[in-house]
């Protein structure tokens, strides 16, 4: 029998790694305009209608760039549109939604802990907030269009505060920081979608048919492609933030989840005062170690209380009833819990690894598809194999785990 969770695993990593590539393609090209039109410079020789210029060498040779504030006078032939990155990674990322959260609600998106969700609800949560997220933005954005920038970035921040919060309050603490940066990143790719592009449409549309462009369209579109510059880096923490337990796993994840795009304020604001020649704030480094130091110790806080048994899942119920159980609690725990403890006697470490505990048989159940694709199909733990399982043990995982899926385990 084929294993299919095995090839489940492998269209993750297949849309995992699509969305790392199509992230990499929006972001370098996002970071690299913003930088160019930053250093764009008037100079007397100018064209017509061009805003600004800019001499870059690369690769070898020289480039010549103008822009445009509006639009030129006439319509070159052949126009490059940069959208499809935006696109492609937002629609991958939300494949892995999907395929992580959304089919496995039960193991990564539903703590009972935090609130005790049917999947269906807690699927239903995720991709209302998603939609409430934009539409917020949006209002603010249209509200605050003609006003100080800093008045949209509060509002806006105030609301990622509440979101925060509100992710932190009904799912997982992996799951929460994870929605928040996807809230934020449909926020970031419906600017593109719903606002850039088409108003670069309407310039387009007025340059074929002979009109002057309304120069409001390049101002609008302009300033939500600032915002998503702003935001790129929080979003980076946050969808990495699953790989670190002192990140997601602590009483205070949600404040230390909206001190994250502060910090990518400072950040981003010190690049590009730089590449707009206005000097060099070394202020910003200041604000940002600092930001990094409060988290830091904000993430000493109690982690989160391990699942409690009277808590499990189905699935993890017809693991813990499956042929083996008691076996492999007895691998696990000889071979694992010395590191995925509340409190880990291995020298080093401080908090169990990925915030995986695995002291008890109803925790040990709880991670089995984990414990089968770390430790029974493949090697990769025990790290290294310190603590020496035997393949013998690796196959009684597989068994195990195999035996749960079988018709007729109850659960």
């Amino acid at each position: 029998m084929y294993d299919w969770v095995v090839l489940w695993e492998w269209v993750e990593i297949a849309a995992r790694w699509t969305h790392v590539i199509t992230a990499i393609a929006w972001i370098g090209s996002s970071f690299y305009f913003i930088a160019l039109d930053l250093g764009l410079r008037r100079t007397p020789s100018l064209p017509p209608l061009a805003h600004g210029e800019e001499w870059q060498v690369h690769g070898g040779g020289f480039y010549h760039i103008q822009k445009y504030l509006v639009a030129p006078a006439f319509l070159p032939e052949h126009l490059t549109w940069f959208k499809w990155e935006s696109y492609a990674t937002w629609l991958s990322g939300f494949v892995m939604l999907v395929l992580v959260y959304y089919l496995g609600a039960e193991m990564f998106l539903i703590d009972p802990t935090v609130m005790d969700l049917a999947p269906w609800q807690a699927v239903a949560m995720s991709v209302a907030s998603l939609a409430f997220g934009w539409l917020v933005y949006d209002r603010i954005c249209k509200t605050f269009v003609n006003a100080d920038q800093t008045a949209v970035m509060a509002s806006l921040f105030v609301v990622l505060v509440g979101m925060s919060w509100f992710y932190t309050s009904v799912f997982s603490g992996r799951a929460a920081l994870l929605h928040l940066g996807a809230f934020t990143a449909t926020i970031m790719s419906a600017n593109v979608f719903m606002i850039i592009i088409p108003n670069q449409k309407i310039v387009v549309a007025d340059l074929k048919a002979g009109r002057a462009p309304d120069p409001k369209y390049g101002k609008i579109a302009k300033q939500r492609s600032t915002h998503n510059n702003y935001l790129t880096l929080p979003v980076l923490f946050l969808m990495l933030s699953n790989h670190y337990p002192l990140v997601f796993a602590t009483q205070w994840n949600w404040v230390i989840a909206s001190l994250v795009f502060l910090m990518g304020v400072t950040i981003r604001h010190w690049f590009n005062t730089r590449h707009a020649r206005k000097g060099n704030p070394h202020w910003t480094w200041g604000v940002t170690v600092v930001l990094f130091l409060v988290i830091a110790w904000l993430s000493t806080a109690p982690m989160a209380a391990p699942r409690d048994e009277a808590a499990l899942s189905p699935a993890a119920l017809r693991h813990a009833a499956a042929p083996g159980f008691d076996e492999v609690t007895a691998i696990v725990q000889g071979r694992c819990s010395m590191c995925h403890a509340a409190e880990p006697v291995w020298d080093g470490l401080y908090w169990a690894p990925k915030g995986v505990v695995l002291e008890t048989p109803g925790q040990i159940a709880a991670e089995a598809r984990r414990i089968y694709l770390q430790a029974g199909v493949s090697h990769a733990m025990p790290p290294g194999n310190l603590s020496y399982m035997e393949p013998a043990e690796r196959q009684a995982i597989v068994d195990w785990f195999h035996a749960a899926r079988a018709p007729g385990v109850a659960g």
